[in-house]
């Protein structure tokens, strides 16, 4: 115990330069409230904790070595003010304590979370206009993508994964789980083994000529953490210019444990928007989370609830081209965000039951039967399950569609910036759905209600030919909107004049979510909603989870896949 104290006494006096250890214990114990994350452990042993510590400026030399002196130093990233630490847990309040010092939360883990699908976004009326994502540049930041024929350039000779690293120790960038292949082909697979006179069906991605740049966080579980993610968008920033990297697709994702202004996950995800790249995340597969009466709302992931990124959720595209059938998917994450409570997600696309490539020997293809497809669905007299490709649901797959159809707005128009894009493909959502809806789980039977209000399906859905087609430009910010809790069921969704939604009639509220979600006025102001419908109840208890601070409760990062989904039928 007397060398345990001796030790915190010699960290004061290193780190802060104080006179006296007590002055050091002081500071901490005001400070360290409000500059580290409710997950960080309240024990004080010598336990080795792995963080993200963030500073308010680029860390000087000697701020450097304060904590390479007494901990290790995994990490410093380039476009984060921030470094990856292992460092004592009886060390994490005075590190909290440090004026230089913003926010210290721990290096969370993060996990898993074309044919029909294409026709329903409209992405083949945009092939016939002549594009096809040629020379834009998709970071796939996930478990790996597999040199997959469907992933050739067009004459075959070559591979369009123009760029691969690995960011798990020990490990290559190939694809060990299965996710990132498959999240790539909804991207840009071309088609090549589905393509031909004896093939009934062709499972081509949104953007077939698109350039996959392959940046691998998750492991053969589908598990990664913070740091890697990070790490990862560091890099897609420094390769923006050598391979044209325009967007970079996150389908993954992990709960929620504070602002996204203190959030590092958050603060990389607007280092790349501020670089210029598209950044389109997952909102996460907790829809059908019915814990404290909620009904799924509240549950959107990080970092799909930063409001500079587009946050996509799931739709079920029923096994037919035509939307007139689709519905929400039941798994889908709604908003508001936790602790922010941003309009979230911004839109939604197809993710249920989407065929894209399979990665062989991988962990999905090997140990999950249930994801893989008979050959003759696309091969008539084929016998066997298709070695080649694989089906899965979850909102992982609806983010690649949004991906690939940015890929074809940047072709299209390279001098788009991200708050152009994401304002134009918000705009051009598909917004007639039917007020409710129910879902099967395709397992249980299960029934789930939906109702389709801003937080379910955000500004509509996806329609890849109105976005390329649409010339409207936003010369503000396309920050997702603030809601506000007013009174009993009432929310409203915030007017800001210095964003896009709030500065004229073709970006006003009712043109980008549609009129059908603002109910009544209460007090001047347009109420989304005023039933309880939405909260699946007639009591506060929803409400005040909802527009609390709670934390959404799961596991670390993770690849966004639920597997089987809803049932088509």
């Amino acid at each position: 115990m007397k060398n345990f104290f001796r030790a915190v006494t010699l960290f004061s006096f290193a780190v802060v330069g104080l006179t006296t250890a007590p002055s050091l214990l002081a500071q901490g114990s005001s400070s360290a409230k409000y500059k580290g994350s409710p997950d960080l452990p309240s024990s004080g042993s010598m336990t080795p904790v792995d963080v993200i510590i963030q500073f308010n400026t680029p860390p000087s030399n000697s701020q450097f070595q304060t904590f390479s002196s007494y901990g290790q130093v995994q990490h410093q990233f380039v476009h984060v003010n921030a470094i990856h630490a292992t460092i004592p847990a009886a060390f994490i309040p005075f590190i909290e304590a440090l004026p230089f010092v913003k926010y210290v939360s721990l290096n969370r883990v993060n996990s898993r979370m074309l044919d029909i699908t294409t026709a329903s976004v409209n992405a083949n009326e945009v092939w016939a206009s002549g594009y096809d994502g040629s020379g834009i540049g998709v970071a796939v930041i996930d478990s790996g993508v597999y040199q997959h024929p469907d992933l050739s350039t067009r004459n075959g000779t070559g591979s369009r994964i123009v760029y691969s690293q690995s960011f798990l120790t020990g490990l290559n960038a190939s694809d060990q789980y299965g996710h990132g292949t498959h999240v790539a082909g909804i991207v840009a697979s071309n088609a090549t083994d589905s393509t031909g006179p004896e093939f009934s069906r062709s499972y081509k991605g949104v953007a077939p000529n698109a350039n996959i740049i392959n940046l691998r966080v998750l492991d053969a579980n589908g598990d990664g953490t913070d740091s890697g993610v990070i790490a990862a968008i560091d890099e897609a920033i420094a390769l923006k210019n050598t391979y044209n990297i325009r967007v970079i697709n996150l389908s993954l994702g992990r709960p929620v444990y504070e602002s996204y202004t203190l959030d590092p996950l958050c603060q990389a995800v607007e280092a790349a928007w501020k670089a210029g790249i598209v950044v389109v995340a997952a909102a996460g597969n907790y829809g059908r989370t019915t814990s404290q009466n909620t009904n799924g709302y509240g549950t959107i992931v990080a970092p799909g609830n930063d409001p500079y990124v587009i946050t996509v959720g799931a739709m079920n595209a029923m096994g037919t081209p035509s939307i007139s059938d689709d519905i929400v998917a039941s798994y889908s994450s709604k908003g508001p965000t936790a602790f922010d409570h941003l309009v979230k997600p911004d839109l939604v696309a197809p993710g249920n039951g989407v065929v894209s490539l399979m990665a062989p020997n991988s962990t999905l293809a090997t140990q999950y039967p249930s994801v893989l497809v008979p050959a003759s669905d696309y091969e008539p007299g084929a016998t066997g399950m298709s070695s080649t490709y694989m089906k899965l649901s979850g909102t992982s797959m609806a983010t690649p569609v949004v991906s690939g159809t940015v890929a074809l707005m940047l072709e299209q128009n390279p001098s788009l910036n991200p708050d152009q894009v994401k304002a134009r493909l918000m705009k051009t959502a598909v917004k007639n759905f039917s007020l409710y809806s129910t879902a099967y789980d395709s397992f249980t039977q299960a029934a789930f209600q939906n109702q389709s209000d801003i937080f379910t399906v955000g500004a509509g859905y996806l329609n890849a030919q109105a976005a390329t087609l649409n010339t409207d430009v936003a010369t503000l910010p396309a920050m997702s909107p603030l809601a506000t809790f007013v009174a009993s069921f009432d929310v409203t969704m915030n007017r800001n004049f210095s964003l896009v939604w709030g500065s004229s009639v073709v970006w006003g509220d009712t043109a980008v979510y549609g009129a059908q979600v603002f109910k009544a006025v209460m007090n001047g102001a347009s109420v989304v909603w005023g039933d309880s419908v939405v909260w699946g109840d007639t009591v506060i208890t929803g409400n005040s989870v909802v527009w609390g601070d709670s934390v959404l409760a799961g596991t670390s990062i993770q690849a966004l896949d639920v597997g089987d989904g809803d049932s088509s039928q």
